[in-house]
């Protein structure tokens, strides 16, 4: 769950709700950059079907030991393992994390031509198919799916886990302290980071960039020579959450695509519940979920985000009102306990919990 902490979120709510929840995982060992690669040079592909074999026979043997579930939630990334999950259960009891679309992070990651993105489609009917109830994460996700999906999808936040909500987060204070981490896709915006750096060399903020991915290099020529920030090709997972409170502000996203305009990214849940100021791209959902509790700049503008970051740079009280109403959004909207209760009401309203 640490790489996948949307996972753990559903768990400890459904937990916190005084539900039974129990852990059937058998790791496939590929991330979603391997698998897309796999969809660049096919070839690699049956290497995948070995495994998700392997795992499939793990996870069948280890859920029929136990007693019969009255629901299992196929956490995301799971578009092969609700397959098997209505196999052995039946499609009524089986609810399905859609968070990320195959062919979506297909057409992200560039991988949108000749016969994948049909195959990607087929592979994401599939696997909303196999759901009785299909949890997306915002309101224009869930315009996305086919029509006859639509009426069975429940939007849930992704949220943040309870480890992001324990550090203590620091005081506003000169310089500024910026902090963004993430994969480095197009959804990113990470040139647009790279680009604002480089503008506001002569200012005082700090900036820390975490992570690698496509985007990374592009990010690092548009910063160029600047100073002002340290790059990390990554920070363990159980240490993330105190490195993010002992900054200021937490970079969202700020890519122009489709995509990038119809997602809350789980960097704006966990950066505001480590009580860091948010500024991320003025999207509406984005603007749903936090309202003032952010501040917001055009996507893909990174004169717009220097700007809003000089500004909060040079208004320390506007810094700390923004920090305290991010962390504040944080603890009484996107908690485990929070988040999960449409999900809860849409069991509830198909019989099961009763």
């Amino acid at each position: 769950m640490a790489a996948h902490p949307r996972v753990g979120v559903i768990a400890e709510g459904l937990r916190r709700a005084g539900h039974e929840v129990r852990e059937c995982n058998a790791p496939l060992g590929f991330d979603t950059a391997a698998r897309v690669k796999m969809l660049a040079q096919p070839w690699r592909v049956p290497a995948l079907g070995t495994r998700l074999a392997r795992c499939w026979a793990r996870l069948a043997w280890r859920s029929v030991r136990g007693p019969r579930p009255d629901v299992v939630v196929v956490g995301y990334l799971g578009h092969f393992d609700v397959l098997l999950a209505r196999v052995l259960f039946g499609r009524r009891r089986v609810v399905l994390d859609h968070l990320i679309g195959a062919a979506d992070t297909g057409r992200d990651r560039q991988v949108g031509h000749g016969v994948r993105q049909p195959l990607l489609r087929a592979v994401d009917a599939a696997a909303l198919s196999s759901a009785r109830v299909v949890v997306v994460d915002t309101e224009e996700h869930r315009e996305t799916l086919p029509a006859k999906h639509r009426e069975h999808a429940v939007v849930v936040p992704v949220g943040a886990p309870d480890e992001w909500f324990a550090p203590e987060p620091a005081p506003a204070e000169s310089p500024l302290r910026v902090v963004f981490y993430g994969l480095f896709t197009p959804l990113q915006g990470a040139a647009t980071i790279g680009s604002a750096i480089a503008r506001l060399t002569d200012r005082p903020i700090r900036f820390t960039m975490i992570g690698s991915g496509q985007d990374k290099q592009q990010a690092l020529d548009y910063a160029g020579s600047a100073e002002t920030v340290t790059w990390h090709d990554w920070i363990a997972s159980a240490d993330l959450p105190a490195l993010v409170a002992a900054h200021d502000v937490c970079l969202g996203i700020f890519g122009t695509g489709p995509k990038a305009l119809r997602v809350v990214p789980n960097k704006v849940y966990q950066g505001a519940a480590a009580g860091c100021a948010i500024v991320t791209s003025d999207t509406p959902p984005q603007r749903r979920a936090f309202g003032d509790a952010a501040r917001y700049v055009a996507p893909g503008d990174p004169a717009a985000l220097a700007a809003a970051l000089a500004a909060l740079a040079e208004n320390p009280d506007e810094l700390a009102k923004l920090k305290h109403a991010s962390s504040t959004a944080a603890r009484e909207k996107f908690t485990p306990a929070h988040v999960v209760e449409p999900l809860l009401a849409k069991l509830t309203e198909l019989g099961f919990g009763r």
